[in-house]
């Protein structure tokens, strides 16, 4: 990370001290809250996820854009500006500058975090279910932006595989295009959001963790950028 990309950013007091500690910190996006739930069920969600990852040992950073700030964690106050404003940006990488320069309430896609999790030196990003081809593309083009970041961005991103709206053949067809390996975890198929079976195989799968980070670990020790979903 560049000293003149640190600038944008401001770290909780929790995620810094973790970060100084070396302890494990895990990114979170914040558009679910924003855009994905009615509130109050939007803000009450976002602190048992928190929760439940304190719970296994990390430091969770969910991601927004406030004030003209990447704020990496957030507070309660700021959790429910998120859950109550109705004047929040969904920010992906092309809405970066945009909401970061007027400085916007900005809320980050599954892409927007991960630009910002690699900028704070976070290697893991946990969501529900990535962007991907749309049905009718071919004569749409319409592709989540999420597909090209997790090509050029290297965040673990865990997650229950592609939302179920996609046309999900298409979406393994761009990620393997790409070299995005998909890895399943105590099943073979590639899950489709609220469905543990999307009808397609993952390309690997890795029950342990251990595994699992040791996968990653090579991926980016061998010079390949990006991520695994």
């Amino acid at each position: 990370m560049t000293n003149l990309a640190h600038s944008w950013l401001s770290f909780s007091g929790p995620v810094a001290a973790a970060q100084s500690a070396g302890r494990p910190l895990v990114a979170l996006e914040s558009t679910i809250i924003a855009h994905g739930m009615p509130y109050p069920e939007n803000v009450r969600t976002a602190r048992e996820v928190e929760a439940v990852i304190r719970g296994l040992g990390a430091e969770p950073a969910t991601i927004a854009l406030i004030d003209g700030r990447i704020r990496i964690g957030l507070s309660n106050d700021e959790l429910e500006l998120l859950g109550r404003s109705d004047q929040v940006h969904k920010v992906s990488r092309r809405d970066l500058p945009a909401v970061l320069a007027g400085g916007g309430l900005g809320a980050t896609t599954v892409a927007g975090t991960m630009i910002c999790a690699a900028l704070a030196g976070i290697e893991v990003f946990v969501t529900g279910g990535i962007g991907g081809v749309h049905r009718g593309a071919p004569e749409s083009f319409d592709i989540s932006a999420d597909l090209q970041e997790l090509a050029k961005t290297s965040v673990a991103v865990v997650c229950a595989g592609a939302k179920s709206i996609l046309d999900i053949g298409l979406t393994l067809e761009y990620l393997e295009t790409h070299g995005v390996p998909v890895l399943s975890c105590e099943q073979d198929n590639f899950a489709a959001f609220y469905t543990r079976d999307s009808g397609f195989r993952a390309d690997f799968r890795l029950d342990d963790a251990a595994e699992q980070a040791r996968f990653i670990r090579t991926k980016w020790d061998l010079g390949l950028v990006g991520a695994w979903c």
